[in-house]
């Protein structure tokens, strides 16, 4: 990940989820009796706070449950949740002015209430601009077609404003006792209407034309890079986002389909069967693609997605790709683990494997193990930061480990070490940069040792715990899980967690623990085997000579929060602990396996080479720039209307 691409993933801050439409308008009504209390001045209280709920909480309710039948009828798609909460904010937005405005008043007593009323006017005049705006976004309507539903808050309050006003009098040209039972009905409502005359209508009218222009001149103008660079529109961006926010529709999935690009991408299958019976024990998949973007759109929810699928205890770590390489939808998963089960049956196993070896280039570790002719390689820079490797980087390693003569490479980028959204790239391994070569030599070298190790039977032992984690702690529904390889007198110990990297510190405490007292695992994993460690107990663990410890990189942990990485809000000596009581399970369930590895491509759509960082710099720019813009715009809009203000009332 970029540090572009970091701003983008820190958008996941304003995630939220909408409430269900009865709450947003059961607290509009509390929020309008509260604001009558404040603003009516009766004998009795609750004839003000109901005065509160007719003239302020009525609009809300209407325009709260006729918006989304309305911008149905004309090929929206707003939901009642939305437009809801649409409305409440809107009502929250016409009583701050009106609380400001009021006093106002109160300090410059020449003002008077006409002063609070035109205040009023430009309160529903601006509510009008931002409904505008959302149903353009969520319904993708033009503007003309938009402004129906987004005009009924702003037409409920004007028609409830003119009945009860006394307008009616200004134009009465008779029509009757009915049209005097409906129409003028002053004497039932507040004092403080009595200031409002026709002109002010007009005034209304006039400033949501106004503010309606300004919203369609804001569109076009930030909407001209999306198209011109990316073909889209802002706007269906904004649709996708606020569908994802606001309810966790996959809207945002539409969008990025239609920016996506066609990709070959090696999925690569690492299975361990009994030697018994041949059931599958464990089987480890790797789909070279990221998954992200976030929650589960597109990939996000991968690793659970692939878990689901595998007959053993699934291990599903991340694969060296970064966001590039995002599935455009959910559906593309579907074709990964069809191609995991067509890699699955073309599996030939072997009953040998080698020992863990580990080589050290630079920063770049990497601890490979045979099995027959193929390999497992897991590639860490821990203790150095890190996060993404890049697709072409990884290729690039695993043909460097094939040259020294191993036939087929799974190659995990352990992703286990990274100081969140911090610094300037985020630890972005891309080709060309040191760090590249660094993981390209290391594969090198691990691949020639592995090609002339000696190979032995080899016996697995697993164990998992979902946890009581959720991913608002940074631990996805895979929880924990860990396997122990047995060659020989030597073990090997691979730890997966469910989660998007890790807290710097927490992979070496852990695999120090795992290995005893005698390093931090990362020497020579080939030689005399480790003294066995100390749980938190006091009990002895199983002697683990070789360990790592991975992520899977899962984003459903980045649904609320852009950085969530494992060990930032859980308890790391809990993790610890738990890490400890499944070695030792998987210590209990050793037994001798069979291992085989193949590799088949899929054809899926990502997000695309340079794609991500365009959307990004585009996403960046709306909100950097955008605010200013629509300030510049809140403003002169704002002059246009004390002009028009000015103009009326001299």
């Amino acid at each position: 990940m970029t540090a572009t691409q970091g701003d983008l993933a820190s958008l996941s801050r304003y995630i939220f989820r909408a409430p269900q439409w009865y709450a947003s308008v059961a607290f509009a009504l509390v929020i309008a009796a509260v604001a009558g209390v404040g603003a009516f001045d009766s004998r009795f209280v609750l004839e003000d706070a109901w005065q509160g709920v007719f003239f302020i909480g009525v609009p809300t309710v209407a325009a709260s449950l006729l918006t989304t039948p309305v911008d149905r009828y004309l090929g929206g798609q707003l939901t009642y949740n939305r437009s809801s909460l649409l409305a409440l904010t809107c009502e929250g937005i016409i009583v701050a002015i009106m609380a400001a405005a009021g006093a106002i008043a109160v300090l410059t007593p020449k003002l008077g209430q006409q002063f609070v009323f035109d205040a009023l006017i430009v309160g529903v005049a601006s509510v009008f601009a931002l409904r505008l705006l959302v149903v353009m976004a969520v319904s993708g309507r033009s503007v003309l077609v938009a402004a129906i539903p987004a005009s009924i808050q702003t037409a409920v309050a004007a028609l409830l404003f003119f009945i009860y006003s006394g307008t009616m009098k200004y134009l009465y040209v008779g029509g009757g006792p009915l049209v005097e039972v409906v129409f003028m009905r002053a004497d039932e409502a507040p004092p403080e209407l009595g200031v409002i005359v026709p002109v002010d209508f007009a005034l209304l009218g006039v400033m949501c034309l106004i503010y309606g222009s300004a919203v369609w001149a804001f569109v076009k103008f930030i909407d001209r890079p999306w198209e011109r660079s990316l073909g889209v529109s802002v706007l269906d961006f904004l649709r996708g986002f606020i569908g994802h926010i606001a309810e966790g529709t996959n809207e945002l999935e539409g969008f990025f389909e239609e920016i996506g690009e066609e990709a070959v991408v090696p999925v690569t299958v690492l299975s361990f069967r009994s030697a018994d019976d041949h059931s599958e024990k464990a089987r480890f998949v790797l789909p070279m693609i990221h998954p992200g973007p976030m929650g589960e759109i597109g990939g996000g929810n991968l690793p659970e997605r692939v878990a689901e699928s595998a007959e053993g205890v699934a291990f599903p770590p991340h694969a060296t790709a970064g966001h590039d390489f995002n599935l455009v939808t959910e559906n593309e998963v579907e074709t990964l683990i069809d191609t995991a089960d067509d890699a699955y049956e073309d599996i030939e196993y072997h009953d040998t494997a080698t020992r863990a070896v580990r080589v050290q280039e630079g920063d770049a570790k990497m601890m490979g193990q045979a099995f027959g002719d193929d390999a497992l390689l897991v590639a860490t820079y821990s203790p150095e930061f890190a996060d993404d490797v890049e697709y072409a980087v990884g290729l690039s390693a695993a043909a460097e480990a094939r040259s020294a003569g191993v036939e087929d490479v799974m190659l995990v980028d352990a992703h286990n070490c990274n100081n969140g959204l911090e610094g300037p790239d985020l630890g972005h391994v891309y080709p060309g940069s040191e760090r590249s070569f660094e993981m390209m030599q290391a594969a090198g070298e691990t691949g020639d040792e592995l090609a002339v190790a000696e190979q032995a039977p080899v016996r697995m032992g697993v164990a998992w715990d979902e946890t009581d984690w959720e991913p608002l702690d940074g631990i996805g529904p895979l929880g924990v899980r860990v396997s122990i390889l047995e060659v020989g007198d030597h073990r090997t110990a691979y730890v997966l967690v469910d989660g998007n990297n890790m807290e710097p510190g927490l992979r070496d405490r852990i695999v120090a623990r795992l290995t005893g007292e005698g390093g931090d695992g990362d020497g020579e994993a080939g030689g005399d085997p480790a003294p066995a460690a100390v749980a938190a107990d006091g009990a002895r663990l199983p002697r683990i000579d070789a360990a790592e410890v991975m992520t899977t990189d899962t984003h459903v942990v980045n649904q609320v929060e852009a950085s969530n990485q494992v060990g930032e809000a859980i308890d790391r000596d809990e993790l610890v602990a738990l890490v400890d009581r499944l070695v030792a399970e998987a210590d209990d369930d050793l037994e001798p396996v069979e291992a085989g590895m193949a590799s088949e491509r899929a054809e899926v759509t990502v997000f695309g080479n340079d794609r991500t960082e365009t959307l990004a710099s585009h996403a960046n720019a709306v909100i950097s720039m955008g605010a200013a813009l629509a300030a510049t715009v809140i403003m002169a809009a704002m002059a246009v209307s004390l002009l028009i203000f000015f103009l009326a009332s001299s």
